[in-house]
């Protein structure tokens, strides 16, 4: 069995592209706080010796005041001393301080404690506390390029000194240090290295002011100057708001713009020009005409649509997506955003991060969910999950949205996004009166503005790709070929014919408008990429995209929910958001006749 050692630190230290240097796993780094809201594992190899390491959600101290530093303290706490029992006062200690029920994590061998050189004084609280654990601990002096950069200068020999622990400076983003790092672990805990025993220092804010006085000094530099200039500008209402129109604006048309060239001049050109062509010759070829052959390349063949509708509608606008959301993390934006809008979610129940999950979730739906773990409050992280599951689209459904309207109607398409924030921002205006619970104020650590890096943007973009053929588009061929079978079969049929009524009465659209509508249980652009091949009037094309934007969640969305909440609430936002998607298109579709 491996050593296990634990990767800790405050959020937004550089923690998981540590945790990438030292195991060689691409798990996303982004330049904002709540990352990583559950533990990663990874295998550390040394000299041929493998260690388990393990990426702990980041944590101000082992007080814990939400659910992912719950997973934190857990980890590091789970079978330590009992006198570490004062510092666990989550939801899940027990009155004599020890955890309910049979600890998950056991005692790891060591910590690497990951402290950013830019931000001393933030970091040291927590690695105070660690130290009255009976653990070894390595301490990474991380980010110091910045540090020096901003004027920032540490006495790394007295403050290794004062600690009585090992300090490596590092720079986690080209590799420096991180082998040094890697030795100093190898003979902590193969015992060739003496343990070193820490300063019994107490875990208070006058032992860190203290520490901070005596290694610790900071000279102002013009590039300071500037960077806290632009700081005022992108967190106060004027300019901020402005710019944050201006910034959002440009990534929504670098989001189009890029999609749509990828999909029209590479993608398109050649599934239908060198792909598909020969797959439906080699068909027709060894399959005689009928059902059959109609499921391989029917009206829903899976090897035709199965194809198109994953790899040349829905693929341009997720590589597009992520690289543009990429370039928004790296750069530190997303924390100064979240302080700008922090007096309009204060409105709707939440406090500015609350922008981090709901952003995330115009990715997946799935991380969104997951990342409200780092919410501070019940009340916050339900809030956001209904918010996300009614009113935001995923990525794949905002491709299945541009490929459905952009073509027909630019302002449509914008509508749609519109009328998603007008609902969301009423949505939760209603939660916030419905749902009890406190409300907690903005804490958000706010990392540097920085420049961002085109191998980290790659980096993550083939992360990203990855994951969506592993987790979106197989899955979405697998439907397809389901639909297909249903199709041909005549299941399809019945069912349009059941709800006939609600279809074609109240939503005003065709009778085959009711398939997507079955599709869209399973997966959420499938509500919406059949409406292409129906010949729809621009009215109905709008209320078909706005009854797919609030339909039901898929179902692995459904089943996170539940996973995340219990059953009970999973339900309750399905039917929700079934009913408002057939409310509101029903009424779009009467209304709109009124005028088209």
């Amino acid at each position: 069995m491996e050593k296990t050692i634990l990767l800790m630190g405050t959020p937004n230290v550089g923690k998981s592209a540590i945790f990438n240097q030292l195991t060689g796993l691409n798990v996303s780094v982004a330049n904002y706080c709540g990352t990583t809201v559950d533990y990663t594992r990874g295998i550390m190899s040394i000299n041929g010796d493998k260690y388990e390491l393990i990426d702990v959600p980041g944590t101000y101290s082992l007080c814990a005041t939400c659910e992912a530093e719950e997973v934190a303290v857990e980890m590091v706490c789970g079978n330590c001393p009992s006198r570490c029992h004062r510092h666990r006062k989550s939801s899940h200690c027990s009155t004599d301080g020890g955890l309910e029920g049979p600890p998950e994590f056991e005692k790891p061998s060591a910590i690497l404690y990951v402290l950013d050189a830019g931000n001393f004084e933030g970091g040291l609280f927590l690695l105070l506390q660690l130290m009255e654990l009976d653990l070894p601990i390595v301490v990474a002096l991380n980010r110091r390029d910045l540090a020096l950069a901003k004027g920032c200068h540490i006495d790394i020999e007295s403050f290794s000194d004062i600690l009585q622990l090992p300090v490596i400076p590092t720079i986690a983003i080209n590799g420096e240090g991180i082998n040094d790092v890697k030795t100093l672990l190898e003979g902590i805990v193969k015992g060739k290295i003496e343990k070193q025993k820490p300063s019994k220092l107490e875990a208070n804010w006058k032992n860190v002011e203290s520490i901070t006085e005596k290694v610790f000094c900071k000279k102002e530099t013009k590039k300071n100057l500037r960077k806290e200039k632009w700081d005022r500008w992108f967190t106060s209402p004027w300019p901020g708001l402005p710019l944050a129109m201006l910034i959002l604006c440009l990534v929504f048309a670098l989001v189009i713009g890029l999609g749509m060239g990828l999909r029209q001049y590479l993608l398109l050109p050649l599934f239908r020009g060198l792909i598909i062509p020969p797959i439906v010759n080699f068909i027709t070829q060894i399959i005689p005409a009928g059902t059959l052959q109609n499921i391989f390349i029917g009206e829903y063949g899976f090897l035709i649509k199965g194809l198109e509708w994953p790899f040349t509608l829905v693929l341009p606008y997720v590589l597009s997506f992520y690289a543009v959301l990429s370039i928004v993390e790296d750069s530190g934006y997303m924390p100064r955003l979240a302080i700008l809008l922090d007096g309009l979610f204060q409105r709707i129940g939440l406090n500015g991060s609350g922008i981090i999950p709901l952003l995330i979730g115009y990715g997946c739906g799935i991380p969104a969910i997951m990342a409200t773990r780092a919410m501070g409050t019940r009340k916050e992280r339900l809030i956001i999950t209904t918010l996300v599951c009614l009113a935001i689209p995923c990525i794949s459904q905002t491709g299945a949205f541009i490929a459905l309207l952009a073509s027909r109607s630019i302002g449509a398409m914008i509508a749609v996004f519109i009328f998603s924030w007008v609902v969301m921002v009423i949505a939760g205006l209603i939660l916030n009166k419905w749902i009890k619970g406190k409300q907690l104020e903005t804490l958000l650590e706010i990392p540097d503005l920085l420049l961002p890096r085109a191998r980290m943007v790659g980096k993550k973009l083939w992360l990203k790709l990855k994951l969506y053929i592993a987790d979106g588009a197989l899955p979405m061929i697998g439907v397809v070929g389901l639909a297909a079978i249903l199709y041909e079969t005549g299941i399809m049929n019945a069912w349009a014919n059941a709800i006939s009524p609600l279809v074609t009465g109240w939503l005003r659209l065709p009778q085959e408008a009711a398939t997507p509508l079955a599709l869209g249980i399973l997966r959420r652009e499938l509500s919406v990429l059949p409406l292409l091949d129906m010949n729809l009037t621009a009215l109905q094309l709008f209320t078909g995209a706005i009854v797919g934007l609030f339909y039901v969640p898929c179902i692995a969305i459904v089943a996170t929910v539940a996973k995340e909440f219990k059953v009970p609430i999973a339900l309750g936002i399905l039917g929700i958001t079934t009913f408002i998607a057939f409310l509101l298109g029903g009424l779009i579709a009467r209304v709109g006749s009124l005028f088209f």
